[in-house]
């Protein structure tokens, strides 16, 4: 709860300082953020690709995308899990800490739209806080959560498949972060239709 009096008096590093100044305009851009990871407990867990398309115009521009694999090898060496998928990945592959800087420098002061971006924000923020730098500053929006509030649905929660089926935005055989992010980009141009969301 009180995070912010952790960093009152840190030097924070320069492309920190770039991505927080971003923040004095509103953006009129969306960036769809797809994020694979070892788990979903941010201090045990680590995120081992980002895959990020944008949106301006009720447009999924797809010349506007970022994906990379971070190179996660001591985590995955200490757990006893395999890097044979980082090896053979053709993906542009970078560290933790290069691949945050590049991340923030990809999303801007854009809104972040995902599933369940509780947990990829809290996992982003946890490894932002290893290399200095504060908590995300880009507005979240959940497409679960815009389901559940176009539906006025409180009791239920709903997969990624499950809301793509509803919404017939087509399933795809491939899982890459890239084609999960274009997947929540057609549904999100659905549902913010719907909703009414300039």
């Amino acid at each position: 709860m009180l995070d912010w009096l952790k960093n009152i008096t840190k030097e924070h590093p320069e492309f920190w300082k770039d991505y927080i100044s971003q923040f004095e305009k509103k953006s009129n851009r969306y960036v769809i953020l797809s994020t694979e990871k070892t788990g979903l407990n941010p201090d045990k867990d680590v995120i081992l690709s980002f895959g990020c398309f944008a949106v301006v115009n009720d447009t999924i521009l797809i010349g506007d995308n970022f994906e990379v694999v971070l190179l996660q090898y001591k985590f995955l060496h200490d757990n006893g899990l395999s890097n044979e998928f980082i090896v053979e990945s053709k993906l542009k592959k970078l560290g933790e800490p290069e691949a945050l800087k590049a991340l923030l420098s990809y999303l801007g002061n854009a809104t972040l739209v995902g599933y369940r971006t509780d947990i990829d924000v809290e996992m982003i923020n946890t490894a932002l806080e290893k290399i200095d730098c504060g908590r995300l500053r880009n507005e979240p929006l959940d497409l679960e959560i815009m389901h559940r509030r176009l539906h006025d649905i409180n009791d239920k929660q709903f997969t990624l498949d499950e809301l793509c089926t509803l919404y017939k935005v087509p399933l795809s055989d491939r899982n890459s972060v890239s084609d999960e992010a274009y997947k929540m980009g057609l549904l999100f141009l659905r549902l913010k239709s719907r909703l009414g969301l300039k």
